[in-house]
């Protein structure tokens, strides 16, 4: 779609004019957050004169608000971020939605995006996330820029002129970051664990986090990895600059660092300016398991709220609250299995701060199903549950559960499947 952009001052942006009711209004998740057209947006809202909606990803501001939701139809795929609090006020509709199926399942009318300044060529970069922003640049009735002079800009899949905007702000403003997070005694002894399971010239995908991070770390003696991930950050640009992840024995996109959008900090936004190495692309291709099945020796690294005894996995909540969302984990897990010598890994802490994290029945919804188990790691050990029967699963599980625990466990294992009159644990759970 050609479009003609023009350019307004901050100041004199009417932004409700261009929303219409009913419309469904996006922007990029994390520091690509055009923040500037966002805040207009939300103190403009009653001027659209009936509800809208808006989709967001994981939010660092507090941009949207629950007290929003006078005139706002708030939806995510995710609890995570300052989302926590829409979700607790109960005015946050998600959507439990895999992450390459975002196109499809979400409409966008109008798409608001943090960019770049142009190049001399005329290119404005989509800077931080690229992801699920990409097919929307095409197909939303409107699409404003927020050309930000302290956004990094990076490389993707596609060159954006004035043309691919219909209205352009200019501003200077450091985009939001997020702060390291600190591993804990914990998440090192995982991360000791799983970095076993990764070989010279794996290429990896990882989520954002302490753990996430931790296990990056634990890989500094590793050579020629690869990434392909969905997010970059700083752990990743610290092992590119230690030339440990150099992409050299990537099936695919040799040479490249791939990701789709960044969550870190000032550490990760210098290092993929201008850099050629890192690449950003669009959710359909980060997340396709055809081509995450073409990259030999894929390990996908993700996260957990807990696991059962069989290998269903629960990504979204606990206590009742939702935290986490359905994401890319599946898509990543499924990849890596289909990936010559690839590792499906799900990796979390034992044990919380209220009981077992390793549980005979979940406690939430099954994010993963148990037929796309692979490889669960905690701090106690690694269990692999490929190509084993529920039984067979049961017994590795419990073993990687705490030790104070595993004595339960195991009687829970047994009463289940006395109840069901069978010598199959967990046969039709």
């Amino acid at each position: 779609m050609i479009r003609d952009a023009r350019t307004v001052d901050a100041s004199q942006l009417q932004i409700a004019a261009c929303v219409r009711p009913g419309d469904v209004v996006a922007w990029g998740q994390c520091g690509a957050e055009p923040l500037t057209l966002t805040q207009a947006l939300i103190a403009a809202r009653q001027q659209v004169g009936e509800r809208f909606g808006v989709f967001i990803g994981v939010q660092w501001s507090d941009t949207v608000r629950p007290e929003h939701a006078d005139s706002i139809d708030i939806v995510s795929y995710t609890g995570g971020g300052t989302n926590r609090a829409l979700s607790e006020a109960g005015v946050l509709q998600i959507l439990p939605t895999h992450y390459s199926q975002f196109a499809r399942s979400v409409h966008v009318d109008v798409l608001l995006v943090q960019v770049a300044p142009a190049d001399r060529d005329g290119h404005y970069s989509l800077s931080i996330a690229h992801e699920y922003l990409l097919p929307y640049l095409d197909s939303a009735r409107v699409v404003i820029a927020e050309v930000n002079a302290c956004a990094p800009w990076t490389y993707g899949s596609r060159t954006l002129t004035a043309r691919d905007f219909d209205l352009l702000v200019h501003t200077e403003r450091a985009p939001m970051t997020l702060d390291r997070a600190q591993a804990s005694a914990t998440d090192a002894k995982i991360a000791t664990h799983a970095a076993t399971l990764v070989e010279d010239g794996a290429t990896l995908q990882f989520g954002m986090g302490a753990l996430p991070e931790a296990i990056l770390a634990a890989l500094s003696e590793r050579r020629d990895l690869g990434m392909h991930s969905g997010t970059f950050g700083d752990a990743a640009a610290d092992l590119m600059e230690r030339g440990v992840i150099t992409n050299a024995r990537k099936s695919i996109d040799t040479g490249v660092s791939v990701a789709g959008v960044m969550m870190g900090g000032e550490r990760a936004y210098r290092y993929a300016h201008r850099n050629p190495r890192v690449q950003f692309r669009g959710t359909s291709y980060t997340h396709d398991i055809d081509v995450l099945g073409r990259i030999d020796r894929f390990v996908a690294i993700n996260s957990a709220l807990e696991v059962d005894l069989t290998g269903q996995v629960n990504a979204e909540s606990a206590n009742g609250r939702y935290l986490g969302g359905v994401g890319g984990g599946v898509d990543f897990l499924r990849g890596a299995a289909r990936s010559r010598g690839g590792v499906p890994i799900v990796a979390l802490p034992a044990t919380t701060r209220n009981g077992s994290r390793i549980v005979s029945r979940l406690n939430g919804p099954v994010s993963t199903p148990r037929s796309d188990a692979g490889v669960i790691v905690t701090e106690y050990g690694i269990a692999d549950l490929r190509g084993l029967s529920l039984s067979q699963r049961v017994r590795k599980m419990i073993d990687v559960a705490a030790p104070h625990l595993r004595a339960t466990l195991d009687e829970e294992a047994h009463l289940r499947t006395h109840r069901r009159g069978g010598t199959s644990a967990y046969a039709s759970s």
